[in-house]
């Protein structure tokens, strides 16, 4: 038996509660055991008379998937106390028998410490508060995602200057304005119905310079390009009117270069009201100009990546936590948006997600949050900050096996089933799972114009 691979870890998308079950995996390498049971019960049973002991009544676990390293066994157990104490009886192929609990791996003839409640692993109490609690309407949602200043041009008298016409042929740059806006999407809601469109997902519609508006200037305002706050409300209820729910994308890592906040620093420097907004190394704030006005090598400043145009904010200051925390508040309160999508999510503290958390929920309890990470994302997804992930490599894998055929059908499977088991069956519901994005080259590129693949893709 391999006891290094052998893997598990209570608290965890390992062992939680689901519903009013509790949720127990085990991982262990691949093939190396004939037969995993679990030995479970409340603890305190232990030091009663009239009792016979839980750990004589081992319960089997199933072996539920398996990737390219180990397999994954899991059992649901269910106790009336909510007090669960447990470890698992694991029997190799040579038919050797132990006891894995919390303090290691003992030979199955060494039952001492099996009287000792606290020789196990422990869930000490299941409090539902602490579950993973799914807005039901998100598992089932199709959502459809708009780029706003790319998909309609309903009034062209707020275009901005050079708008071009639509041109399918075209490869536009990232300075191109065609003139979407929020009209444009108001005249094709009904085509998104009868496409069975349920959940719009909005790239930022705040003023910002730039056409992605990831340099956000103002929050509070929609950018005149697209139309105003009150047509915004129009939409949102027009949509809600189709059963539509709607997202709205934010980025709070970092404000653009022509934000208030930020040219006060630049005129003020350490004086500044916001000097400790952002992380300065040192005042006046300055970077190295380049070709590229997105790069600098030398900046004198936190950014997003190496752009200069994107100052980062120090989302540990109170301030800028009330800020953050007011912008999400009124989009919420004042046109009952029902989702956050939050870009560069990874590299804000989660101190202040937990708190963003608490706040959204205390608004609509089946608030949606979803976290822009590109990696495994364990951290953010215990329950108290996002309820879902972008899941790009979950997404990735079936690219690479589909689309471009780099992967074999069993690394394909193998791999699905890792990014499964990363998380709760609760998460996995809630997870976003898309071919393509905004961020990403698109599918239809991607498969060199192979509609049958991208058909493929799209079933699978």
């Amino acid at each position: 038996m391999e006891f290094a691979a052998v893997i598990h870890r209570p608290d965890s998308e390992m062992a939680y509660l689901k519903n009013d079950v509790f949720q127990i995996r085990l991982k262990a390498k691949r093939d190396d055991l004939k037969k995993v049971a679990l030995i479970y019960g409340d603890p305190y049973s232990l030091i009663s008379e009239n009792l016979d002991p839980f750990y004589q009544h081992p319960q089997p676990m199933d072996k539920i998937l398996q990737d390219q390293y180990y397999d994954y066994w899991e059992l649901e157990v269910q106790l009336p106390t909510k007090r669960l104490a447990y470890a698992f009886v694991l029997v190799d192929n040579d038919d050797e028998a132990y006891y894995y609990n919390d303090q290691g791996f003992w030979p199955v003839d060494h039952d001492a410490s099996l009287d000792n409640a606290n020789s196990y692993f422990r869930l000490p109490y299941g409090h539902e508060i602490d579950a993973i609690h799914v807005p039901s309407w998100v598992a089932g949602t199709v959502w459809y995602q708009i780029f706003p200043e790319r998909f309609a041009n309903g009034d062209p008298t707020n275009d901005p200057a050079g708008t071009k016409s639509w041109n399918p042929q075209d490869h536009p740059s990232r300075t191109a304005y065609y003139g979407g806006d929020l009209q444009g999407i108001i005249d094709h809601l009904d085509d998104l119905a009868n496409l069975g469109v349920t959940g719009l997902y909005f790239n930022p519609l705040f003023l910002a310079p730039s056409n992605h508006k990831y340099d956000t200037i103002d929050y509070f305002q929609i950018d005149p390009h697209f139309g105003t706050n009150q047509l915004f409300g129009e939409l949102v209820q027009a949509a809600h009117q189709r059963g539509m729910r709607v997202m709205l994308d934010a980025v709070f890592n970092h404000l653009g270069i022509n934000s208030p906040q930020w040219q006060d620093v630049i005129r003020y420097g350490q004086q500044s009201t916001y000097a400790d907004w952002f992380h300065i190394h040192e005042f006046p704030v300055t970077y190295q100009a380049t070709s590229n006005p997105e790069y600098s090598p030398a900046i004198s400043y936190e950014t997003f990546a190496n752009n200069p145009q994107m100052p980062k904010l120090n989302t540990t200051n109170p301030e800028v936590q009330a800020y953050l925390l007011s912008i999400a508040t009124y989009w919420v309160k004042e046109y009952d948006i029902d989702a956050w999508r939050l870009d560069v999510a990874n590299e804000i503290d989660h101190h202040f997600w937990r708190a963003f958390h608490q706040r959204m929920l205390a608004l609509k309890p089946d608030f949606y949050i979803l976290g822009e990470i590109w990696h495994r994302a364990q951290a953010w997804l215990n329950g108290d900050q996002f309820s879902g992930v972008m899941n790009y490599p979950y997404t990735g894998l079936i690219i690479d096996g589909i689309i471009k055929r780099q992967l074999s059908l069993n690394q394909l499977s193998a791999g699905l089933s890792r990014q499964l088991m990363l998380y709760r069956d609760q998460t996995n519901m809630l997870m976003f799972n898309t071919l393509d994005s905004h961020d990403t080259a698109r599918l239809m590129t991607m498969a060199t114009g192979n509609y049958r693949l991208v058909e493929l893709a799209i079933a699978f």
